[in-house]
């Protein structure tokens, strides 16, 4: 006879196989829940958390790891009696954890690609990489000498959390006027409790999917963080895969009319590019640098020293897990799927130049 006890584990085998068949159907996915129902359920958790200054998700994530400890803890010593109570008990929450997840935001996972939706390629040659990196050059070179006057100064963000948290609509607002599938409403958007932890961890930012609130490491060097928070918008509204919110965050902070996020969208561009042709021809790669403004190499080596303040094993174990994470989760490449920004950066340029 069926016992109740376990209708929550049979149910996460139901999510599974469902998910399953929802694989081949992202139009579906797209129509019915992305531009619908999560439009108006991420609207709605912004407007009731948004105005709270702390993050609501970390405090959750913070009980939710006291409880876990404490029931681990309560059925050490007492295996053969509460030990497959306890294990049941870690089945089920999973299972409500696991449909939370998906019903709350984890669904935009299986939607349209970007590519598809913007109707844009997914190759580029060579040649493409090369003239996009030297426009690239030329671009965050001009911006860094508008913003500090001297190509051998660093850029320096000179606006406090909340301003710059305020100014990233802007962007989106500019953005949304072509693309109307990118329009944001609402702000959440926090400094993570964590940001320490979040170093070591090599994270520079996340998105809560039970809040839809939006924290940003606030720890990161501080020249890129207006792309980070863009970054993290992007996921607020719907878009799961890192290289599209990567895209979409270099969009609005591009489209921004502040200098300071314009040079963090190119900056991050600018990196993924470099690296990308040094996979390529290393000659060229070094070529590129002599290129860049000193200010500019100045905040790329702040990147360099803050990886080797904060790298561990705790950041390698991380990236593994994050990797899978990616591949469970409807990007095949695992945490290589950044690399995948360049495809829709450079496709995009094509298509528009200007």
């Amino acid at each position: 006879m069926f016992q109740k006890k376990y209708f929550l584990a049979l149910l996460l085998i139901f999510q599974i196989v469902v998910l399953q068949f929802l694989k081949p159907f992202p139009e579906v996915v797209e129509n019915l829940y992305c531009s619908v129902f999560f439009v108006a359920l991420s609207q709605f958790l912004r407007k009731l958390l948004g105005s709270i200054f702390l993050s609501v998700g970390d405090v959750i994530y913070f009980l939710m790891l006291l409880y876990i400890a404490y029931s681990a803890y309560k059925s050490i010593g007492n295996w053969s009696k509460k030990g497959r109570n306890y294990l049941l008990k870690c089945v089920n929450f999973v299972s409500v954890l696991y449909f939370l997840f998906h019903f709350m935001w984890g669904l935009n996972y299986y939607r349209t690609p970007l590519f598809k939706k913007m109707n844009l390629n997914t190759a580029y040659s060579d040649a493409d990489l090369f003239a996009f990196t030297e426009k690239l050059i030329s671009k965050t070179n001009r911006l860094q000498i508008q913003i500090t006057k001297n190509k051998n100064q660093k850029v320096v963000v000179p606006y406090r959390n909340v301003q710059m948290q305020l100014q990233t609509l802007n962007g989106y607002n500019k953005l949304a006027v072509k693309h109307t599938f990118f329009k944001y409403q609402i702000l959440s958007i926090k400094p993570s409790l964590f940001s320490i932890p979040l170093s070591y961890m090599g994270f520079s930012g996340y998105l809560n999917p039970f809040t839809n609130e939006a924290q940003y490491n606030a720890n990161v060097p501080r020249y890129g963080l207006p792309i980070t928070i863009c970054h993290e918008m992007a996921h607020q509204i719907g878009y799961a895969n890192e290289s599209e919110c990567n895209f979409i965050g270099y969009l609005s902070a591009n489209a921004n009319s502040n200098l300071y996020f314009k040079y963090a969208a190119n900056t991050l561009a600018l990196k993924y590019c470099l690296r990308a042709v040094a996979m390529q021809n290393t000659e060229k790669s070094k070529y590129y640098l002599t290129k860049l403004n000193k200010g500019i190499v100045a905040n790329l080596n702040e990147d360099k020293m803050y990886y080797l303040k904060y790298h561990s094993f705790i950041e390698t174990g991380f990236e593994i897990f994050y990797d899978r994470f990616l591949k469970i989760n409807q990007q095949q490449d695992g945490i290589e799927s950044y690399s995948k920004f360049i495809d829709l950066l450079i496709n995009y340029d094509k298509k528009n130049p200007n």
